[in-house]
């Protein structure tokens, strides 16, 4: 009950200052008009006090994004973890992939988006592409950071009794590295998020960001607004939600009756 009472209360702290953001924005600028600008109470007008139908799109649409953000989500952290681990086994790894990986996380993904619908179509490879591509390089940054922060005592406690060194990322890095995964996972979410937005935009047309371009040329803000908002409500919710599961693996952890 008090695990459930603290997420709560972090989704509702989140979303007051989002709402703040949003208001003071639109404040701040009074030049965008309310034909443009809509706000909070204009969202929740048009997704609950309008037509039905105008709900039952954008509950559908974020539930296709949601399933390419997960996609996205998956490839790029099991990428990142595997290479993660790589450069810990391998320095001549870390020489080759390391340079690659920031040469690309340099290139704008909209630049890179044409090409890859070009090389992968538009369906779920190209998603899942780049999903990764979003997901991948924070992540990947972060995990080695942990990994490496193991201590080095254990780990060379583990190669005096013959251990491998795989084993000694096994038993200790990895155990270790978990607050860092953990952010990574963290930051990873809205980034998935984007992802899955950038291949619907450019690539498959379907989902939140598909019906995102389409109201621009219909001055369709309503609907543009009440997308990013639902957008931003998931990201918040799946936000804390990673918090919370990392306070439960951590009291684990810490716990010997536990372990």
């Amino acid at each position: 009950m008090k695990s459930l009472l603290a997420f709560l209360g972090s989704v509702a702290l989140a979303t007051v200052l989002v709402l703040a953001g949003w208001v003071g924005f639109l404040a701040a600028f009074p030049q965008i008009g309310p034909r443009i600008g809509q706000t909070p109470m204009d969202v929740w007008t048009y997704l609950f006090a309008s037509k039905p139908i105008h709900r039952e799109q954008i509950i559908d649409g974020l539930a296709i994004t949601l399933c390419d953000a997960g996609l996205g989500f998956v490839v790029g952290m099991v990428m990142a973890v595997a290479g993660a681990a790589a450069v810990l086994l391998s320095r001549e790894f870390e020489r080759g992939v390391v340079p690659v990986a920031t040469l690309l996380r340099s290139i704008p993904l909209v630049t890179l988006a044409p090409i890859l619908v070009a090389t992968f179509g538009r369906g779920q490879l190209m998603v899942a592409v780049t999903g990764a591509l979003v997901v991948f390089f924070p992540a990947f940054v972060t995990i080695v950071a942990g990994l490496r922060g193991a201590p080095q005592q254990s780990l060379d406690l583990v190669r005096a009794y013959g251990g491998s060194e795989a084993l000694a990322l096994r038993m200790v890095a990895l155990p270790a590295a978990l607050p860092a995964l953990f952010a990574a996972v963290r930051i990873s979410v809205p980034g998935a998020l984007i992802g899955a937005l950038i291949a619907e935009w450019l690539g498959t047309g379907k989902g939140l960001g598909s019906s995102m371009l389409r109201a621009i040329p219909r001055y369709d803000y309503p609907q543009l607004w009440a997308s990013i908002a639902v957008v931003a409500a998931a990201s918040i919710v799946l936000y804390t939600l990673v918090g919370a599961v990392e306070k439960v693996v951590a009291q684990h952890f810490a716990d010997p009756a536990l372990t």
